[in-house]
């Protein structure tokens, strides 16, 4: 029994080499072509601008190619069309500059390797304190890190962008607000927005000002404020982003648009409030029932109990 099960183990090492050195291979030939890539543009940047290239550090130099490697093997894994995915997660997280797309796929990929091989040590021990085949815990164990490593950085963006669009809808009735008082006192849309960038500043104010720059650079309003709601999830924002869009093409006052949808956002406002006041009693039954009724049972019949026992015993 014992040789079998070594015959298995080894079999299945085998057959991970083969898998790993399969992806390693599809992630070096990636890893060139990106490299040519690089080297073309850092050769056109010096020759057209006369900038001289940076110099490396010898870590720089080092990482670069496993930095190549694991993003080039997190991304051979990762499903068709989930690039374009986790770029819309990253503008839903305000695309933050520590960790751009290529930064994620290198934390994929060592998350793969790492959690991976910790996966399979743990399989081996939790195998071996309960008696279950060896190959099986390690297989198990492998799998499920390995899974876990390439989900993890995504889930990490996921979340950022869940609580950023948060703040997004939090701070949007006084920004909405104020973007109407700005407009019904004479300012032009455009200039009433810088004023609710600049006032309400945060991540709305950040994506405000965004649409701005976008419209100084010569994009069409209704196109920027399409992006605009392209680059949230917040319902309310998506549908004044298309109420504006559709008073700028057809004529309509956009003071009279903002009043309409300030008065919609206040009711909104309060039933999410109400909402959420209803949703209270059903939050607290379970630390009720787990945490406060065994207490209190405990204090007011733990006496009766005690003097029961001392009677009947």
């Amino acid at each position: 029994m014992d040789i079998d099960f070594v015959v298995l183990a080894v079999g299945l090492c085998a057959v991970f080499l083969g898998l790993v050195t399969a992806l390693l291979t599809l992630a070096f030939g990636s890893t060139g072509r990106s490299g040519v890539a690089r080297a073309l543009a850092d050769i056109d940047q010096i020759y057209s601008t006369g900038v001289p290239a940076r110099a490396e550090s010898l870590t720089e130099r080092a990482l670069r190619p496993l930095a190549g490697v694991l993003t080039a093997l997190a991304r051979a894994l990762t499903p068709s069309g989930a690039a374009a995915r986790l770029q819309r997660w990253l503008d839903y997280a305000g695309n933050p500059q520590a960790w751009p797309a290529a930064r994620i796929m290198e934390a994929q990929g060592v998350g793969l390797v790492v959690l991976g091989a910790a996966g399979a040590l743990g399989g081996l021990g939790l195998a071996f304190a309960l008696e279950y085949p060896l190959a099986v815990g390690i297989l198990l164990g492998l799998v499920g890190g390995a899974l876990v490593g390439l989900w993890l950085p995504v889930g990490v963006i996921f979340d950022l962008g869940q609580r950023r669009q948060q703040k997004i809808r939090d701070a949007l009735p006084d920004a909405l607000d104020m973007l109407t008082l700005c407009v019904e006192a004479g300012l032009g849309f455009d200039a009433a927005l810088a004023q609710v960038a600049g006032g309400v500043g945060g991540p709305l104010g950040r994506e405000i000002a965004r649409a701005l720059h976008e419209m100084q650079m010569g994009k069409r309003r209704a196109d920027a404020m399409r992006s605009l709601a392209h680059r949230t999830t917040v319902p309310e924002l998506r549908t004044i982003s298309v109420a504006v869009v559709q008073a700028t093409e057809l004529g309509i006052p956009i003071a009279t648009v903002l009043r309409e949808q300030a008065s919609e956002m206040r009711v909104r406002r309060r039933q999410r409030a109400e909402e959420k006041a209803r949703k209270v009693p059903v939050k607290v039954l379970f630390p009720l029932v787990f945490c406060l009724f065994p207490a209190l049972f405990i204090i007011v019949l733990g006496p009766g109990v005690l003097r029961l026992i001392d009677t009947v015993f």
